[in-house]
């Protein structure tokens, strides 16, 4: 049953809870709507760190774009990678520390896919990866042990947050920075203005 927007009509619904994904996109200035998926972030034995945000960031957009006919829907994925090892969200503390112990003083690869989804235009529809590396700088046990008692960690894919606390732990950012946090927006704003969806250079354009 497709869901009856308000009056004011949003010109995208994220598919999505993170409120980092959330304050990405109010930054550009777009009317949207939240809508999470309810799709299970699985992983598939042999599918590359590519090919699994491709895939959940396309089955999250699609899962909410029915009900919502006509109206652009974002879904995205971002996973954490080192070593050819998909981290990601700590099950508890003793999980956390032992992330930020393989994260310390090395650098990994951050991964979102993202997917643009219309009902009304299948054959427009954008599903894309960004990839970034972050180097975590050298920790010792007792700022891993203080980094997790913030609770921070806890909701986030390998342990850490660079819009947060953890900013504090990250030496350097390699390509996107809003990659990192969740939405490469730089690729995103570009296929916004791309399928029409939104040109935010256009909006903030002073008369």
């Amino acid at each position: 049953m497709a869901h009856e927007l308000p009056s004011r009509e949003p010109h995208l619904i994220l598919a999505s809870s993170s409120p980092r994904r959330r304050d990405l996109l109010e930054g550009l200035g777009i009317r949207f709507q939240v809508v999470p998926s309810t799709v299970e972030e699985d992983a598939r034995n042999g599918e590359t760190p590519e090919a699994q945000v491709s895939r959940l960031a396309k089955a999250k957009a699609e899962d909410v774009m029915d009900q919502f006919p006509g109206i652009w829907v974002l879904g995205a994925d971002t996973i954490v990678v080192i070593d050819e090892r998909i981290l990601g969200k700590p099950r508890d503390p003793q999980e956390a520390k032992s992330m930020l112990a393989m994260l310390a003083a090395r650098t990994h690869e951050v991964y979102t896919g993202y997917a643009l989804v219309n009902s009304h235009f299948p054959e427009k529809r954008r599903v894309r990866h960004v990839r970034s590396g972050v180097r975590i700088r050298e920790l010792c046990e007792e700022e891993i042990e203080g980094y997790v008692m913030t609770g921070e960690p806890m909701d986030k894919a390998g342990a850490y947050a660079i819009q947060g606390i953890g900013s504090g732990i990250v030496e350097r950012v390699d390509g996107s920075y809003t990659n990192v946090v969740g939405l490469p927006l730089c690729e995103v704003a570009r296929d916004f203005k791309d399928l029409g969806i939104f040109d935010f250079l256009r909006v903030h354009r002073t008369p």
